[in-house]
């Protein structure tokens, strides 16, 4: 069930005969709405890094022949144009999040309510492996990892009792991490409304896959992408990746960066994008009623500007 659905397609603001990139396809849902709204003679090339969303998506649309796939990190979306000779895009679409596959049926333990080899990677090719990471790490390591990418108040401690468990023998998978968290979070600040693993797991899939390196290598690289009039969609999940996009957007927006006290302006700097609303779009209460897992989302736009 994609979230935003609706408003991606909105926001894409489809036109005749443009160029459109869903960059993280996962099973295809966004993808399929895209597609329902694709003019004829438009296209849609679906990006995914993960071998089994490229087989499971390509599946469900191999009949349309607007749309074409290739397993591919959405970082490497440059490359991907060259090798299909297309200079500019009119619109692109990234959904942070993780698929319901992923999390259910991937075996990859992305879930801590699963007995599965802490694996975590979204692309099996590449290393290291979860379960390398939370063996090998130093405690000021993770402790480190899980306070800057899962954001976590009580990094030191859990990073202190993953080391304590290792001790005893490697932790191999998702259901055993998850406990030893559980087991070290207070007490007294249950019951929780979410697991307390839940920021570990996020932090630990974040190192994994370096999904920040990733996201800042494509925020740089697509203002030179895009053709005027084209719309970047991101929906994001966490506030760490939430603040890297926004950040973007608002240095794309600013014309002059030159310090206050500078009597002309000497950067030259021009804006590359506009945003057509300031905050972030949220899914109604309607559709987290639907799908719970849409609560986090948060979806921001910028539209390519003529430089």
């Amino acid at each position: 069930m994609p979230v935003l659905a609706q408003e991606t397609v909105q926001y894409l603001n489809l036109k005749p005969e443009g160029i459109y990139v869903d960059g993280t396809v996962g099973s295809g849902g966004h993808s399929q709405e895209i597609l329902h709204h694709l003019p004829e003679k438009s296209h849609l090339i679906c990006l995914d890094r993960d071998p089994d969303a490229v087989r499971i998506s390509s599946g469900r649309f191999s009949s349309d022949h607007r749309v074409r796939f290739i397993r591919a990190n959405f970082a490497d979306l440059d490359t991907v144009m060259q090798e299909l000779g297309i200079s500019k895009i009119n619109g692109i679409l990234l959904d942070l999040g993780m698929s319901s596959y992923q999390i259910e049926k991937s075996g990859r333990g992305f879930s801590f309510s699963r007995e599965e080899p802490l694996d975590m990677r979204m692309n099996p090719d590449h290393k290291p492996t979860g379960d390398h990471l939370i063996n090998t790490l130093s405690a000021l390591s993770l402790q480190t990892l899980l306070r800057e990418y899962g954001e976590e108040r009580r990094a030191k401690a859990f990073a202190r009792a993953i080391i304590r468990a290792r001790e005893k023998g490697p932790i191999k998978t998702a259901s055993q991490l998850a406990e030893i968290i559980e087991a070290a979070a207070p007490k007294s600040y249950g019951p929780w409304k979410r697991h307390p693993a839940t920021k570990t797991f996020q932090a630990l899939r974040i190192a994994v896959n370096k999904e920040m390196d990733n996201l800042e290598i494509f925020l740089h690289k697509i203002p030179l992408l895009m053709a005027t009039g084209g719309r970047l969609v991101v929906i994001s999940y966490h506030s760490l990746e939430d603040r890297q996009v926004k950040k973007a957007m608002v240095d794309w927006e600013k014309a002059c960066i030159c310090p206050p006290d500078f009597p002309v302006c000497a950067c030259d700097k021009v804006p590359v994008f506009k945003r057509p609303f300031k905050n972030g779009r949220k899914p109604a209460q309607e559709e987290i009623q639907k799908n719970p897992r849409a609560r986090s989302a948060i979806m921001r736009v910028a539209e390519r500007i003529s430089s």
